[in-house]
């Protein structure tokens, strides 16, 4: 296997079938805090990957986990922040739509950028590193936030067209989108008031 990416927290290595993301050691943590925390992280990924799984979402397949890596499929395509401004109405609604139906199985994603979702068939959503269980719309706004920054950073070109898309999907889908939306209007403000 050859590594393809690597980050703070893994390495990820793939033999064009099978991707394997194992979580690396951090020598500035005390060993048995560091343990615990790249097996707990490892077995919430594989959980909220098997959940996605269970209900049809697009995601990787899990094949399986270790105490410290997770075995699963290679999604070919691109990533989707090389395409998104090709078609960012039609990409931004089918991104609302998805995320909507993830939040509906209490999954935040955590890291919602254009570089984690990759365009096959379908956009398909990848590392959920960061993914955790939350029914607190304040979660799925801060989510929804997450994304709307990293398309206005990453894409300033598109990022409002598209961003506007992503909540018309997230309404078709989204289980308590309109309330997530109006919390997600609070977070903004929070967020301007900072500034």
């Amino acid at each position: 296997m050859e590594t393809i990416d690597s980050g703070a927290e893994a390495v990820i290595k793939s033999d064009g079938a099978t991707v394997v993301k194992e979580r690396i050691k951090k020598d500035y943590r005390i060993p048995e805090i560091d343990d615990r925390l790249r097996k707990s992280r490892t077995k919430r990924e594989a959980k909220v990957i098997n959940k996605l799984n269970a209900i049809g979402f697009p995601a990787p397949l899990l094949k399986n986990f270790s105490e410290t890596s997770i075995s699963m499929e290679h999604i070919n395509g691109s990533k989707l922040r090389d395409v998104l401004q090709k078609d960012p109405a039609r990409l931004g609604r089918e991104i609302g739509r998805k995320v909507g139906l993830m939040h509906n199985t209490w999954i935040v994603h955590g890291d919602l950028t254009t570089s984690n979702m990759i365009l096959e068939k379908e956009i398909k959503f990848i590392d959920f590193g960061l993914s955790f269980f939350s029914k607190k719309l304040e979660d799925k706004a801060v989510d929804l936030h997450l994304l709307r920054q990293a398309l206005e950073s990453k894409h300033y070109e598109c990022w409002q067209e598209c961003f506007d898309e992503v909540l018309k999907g997230y309404k078709e889908t989204g289980d308590s989108a309109e309330e997530v939306i109006e919390r997600l209007k609070k977070v903004e403000l929070r967020g301007r008031n900072k500034h």
